[in-house]
């Protein structure tokens, strides 16, 4: 009946927050819920369990609020790298924080961020006012004293946050399972505080921590070594062989580690491979870490799943052999700037792990067809191909991988100039599942390539940057073919014409981002036709395209609701678009 409100006097509220609970913590939904009246919104902050903060102009007020109205909160996530929002803004998820790194903080771009604050001809006051955007240690003991069942806690470039905070946090939040430092100015001592007291963390990461020396990660892995599964260091030069041997000994229950750093070598590798067998995600980035290290790897890691080598120029084909030869699960296998592995490694690769699924070669110049060519012949359930900078990889290795692995659905090959039309038509022929494509400057591949993929595959994204010899017949093929795509970037495409995003605007109707930069034949009749089709366009590049007007400019920006970026050379945007539009615009040159 009109005027009386059914639900609320019948429904209690243990049966609201079941169906909040079901809302699976989207931003949107939760909001929507809050808006309808004031029980809503009451049982809706009771039931919040994540909170997102960018920043603002002080965060620690924020963060005292927060803790006020939501008493339930189990994950927070804080990350100060977004720009500074104005000081006025509010919500569950706040816009955010100025720069990634302390140092940032004082540069010209972060100053003119935050043109809405008094900033004195006393440097120092500066910083203190650039400061304030940062969340202390105040904020952080608030936070902590808050939110005590705290289970997940990302403080993501929080420059200011020391081991006062952090130690606060240990000794508060003992449900602690997650915690994300990256870039934070922590200490050893708020490390140790979280291993004496955090018995439950399965998850660490110390990206950038350049605080941190051995003496803390030692004390976290004896105090909660039986529980963590998850360990991420990059860029800590203090953290040694040191630290990674007291993980062997005490994280038997590891399985993920990320290592990116100069200092680590064999030794520490080594006692993590002996100690911890239940290693499944391994990836490294160590130049001091040599063949002896991932033999160790091979022979006491059975269960590893995915590995991930980048910029070694010290393993050989004797790593990869023992990887092929135990790690039977292997499933993702990363090889970026290996320069000394050759065909033989993904040739023990493909003898060995027959459940391969994504791979991606990225500058191992000794990897060729051949190599290529046992992966076709033996994983078939290979569904993701990624093939950057490989000179010695030619049509035969696609057309195997064609016809091997049928099950295909990624394919993204960078640079491979021996790569053509004969391999990509195989591709179409065979891969019917295929939906994303990226094939970026492979000077062989045509228009003959783009069709058979048309006739064959239904894609949703696809890149061909740069490959010169693709004309309108191809792209009018992807049209035709390929009704759900919502991705194309056909940049430095000297032949593309009007004709075929006539075609694009016909065919294409979910298309949602394009990218026309450098193509020299498209005019604003073309363009006017593909926004006037596609209506769900958010973002469309198009530098460098001397037949794109101000006019052309204007109807994208006009014609498109849902448009979110144009990029552009400044001079071609008018006065009235910029009026407009202007937080969409986007200049590749400010002054031409």
């Amino acid at each position: 009946m009109r005027g009386h409100d059914l639900i609320n006097t019948v429904l209690p509220d243990e049966l609201f927050l079941e169906i909040f609970r079901h809302l699976d913590g989207l931003k949107s939904s939760c909001d929507a819920c809050s808006l309808v009246c004031k029980r809503w919104l009451n049982i809706e902050r009771f039931s919040r369990r994540t909170v997102r903060i960018g920043a603002s102009s002080n965060p620690d007020a924020f963060v005292k609020l927060l803790v006020q109205r939501f008493v339930n909160v189990r994950n927070v996530y804080i990350d100060e790298r977004l720009p500074v929002s104005s000081p006025f803004q509010f919500g569950y998820i706040f816009p955010g924080p100025t720069p990634t790194t302390k140092k940032r903080r004082h540069s010209k771009n972060a100053r003119s961020s935050l043109e809405h604050l008094h900033v004195s001809e006393d440097s120092r006051s500066e910083e203190r006012d650039l400061e304030s955007f940062s969340l202390s240690d105040a904020g952080l003991v608030t936070l902590a004293e808050g939110f005590a069942r705290l289970e997940k806690l990302s403080l993501v470039w929080c420059s200011n946050v020391t081991s006062v905070g952090l130690k606060s946090v240990a000794e508060k939040c003992r449900s602690l399972k997650a915690l994300d430092l990256q870039g934070c100015y922590v200490g050893d001592q708020g490390l140790a505080a979280v291993g004496e007291c955090c018995k439950l963390l399965e998850d660490l990461n110390l990206r950038f921590c350049e605080g941190l020396t051995d003496t803390g990660l030692v004390e976290l892995a004896h105090g909660c070594g039986k529980s963590l599964k998850a360990l991420g260091i990059a860029a800590c030069a203090k953290i040694t062989d040191i630290s990674l041997e007291a993980v062997g000994s005490h994280c038997t229950l590891l399985q993920t580690l990320s290592l990116d750093s100069e200092f680590i070598k064999n030794q520490g590798v080594l006692a993590v491979a002996q100690g911890c067998s239940s290693l499944n995600v391994l990836k490294l980035q160590c130049i001091n870490v040599t063949d002896e290290a991932l033999l160790a790897v091979g022979t006491y890691c059975s269960s590893l799943e995915l590995l991930a080598l980048y910029s070694f120029q010290r393993f050989t084909d004797r790593s990869l052999c023992a990887i092929g030869n135990v790690c039977k699960r292997l499933k993702s296998l990363t090889l970026s700037d290996c320069y000394f592995l050759s065909d033989k490694s993904l040739e023990a690769i493909a003898t060995g792990c027959v459940e391969l699924a994504q791979l991606e070669v990225n500058g191992c110049h000794n990897i060729g067809t051949a190599g290529l060519e046992a992966i076709g012949r033996s994983c078939p359930g290979l569904s993701e191909l990624a093939l950057l900078y490989c000179q010695r990889i030619g049509d035969d290795a696609i057309c195997s991988i064609a016809q091997g692995c049928r099950n295909l659905k990624k394919l993204h090959i960078r640079r491979c100039y021996e790569i053509g039309d004969k391999g990509i038509i195989a591709v179409g022929e065979n891969c019917k599942s295929l939906t994303d494509l990226s094939l970026r400057f492979c000077d062989r591949v045509g228009d003959a390539a783009l069709i058979a993929i048309g006739q064959g595959c239904s894609l949703r994204y696809l890149n061909v940057s740069g490959c010169h010899q693709i004309g309108d017949a191809g792209l009018i093929a992807i049209a035709r073919g390929c009704p759900e795509l919502v991705y194309l970037d056909v940049s430095v495409l000297q032949n593309l014409g009007d004709m075929a995003l006539w075609e694009l605007g016909e065919g294409c109707p979910l298309l949602k981002d394009i990218v026309l930069s450098h193509c020299r034949q498209i005019t604003d009749v073309g363009l006017a036709y593909l926004v006037k089709k596609c209506t769900r366009i958010e973002s469309c590049h198009m530098v460098y395209c001397p037949f794109i007007t101000s006019a052309g400019v204007a109807t994208v920006v006009s014609s498109c609701v849902n448009i979110k970026k144009v990029l552009v050379e400044k001079w071609k945007v008018s006065q009235r678009t910029r009026r407009r539009a202007g937080s969409i615009l986007s200049y590749l040159c400010m002054d031409l």
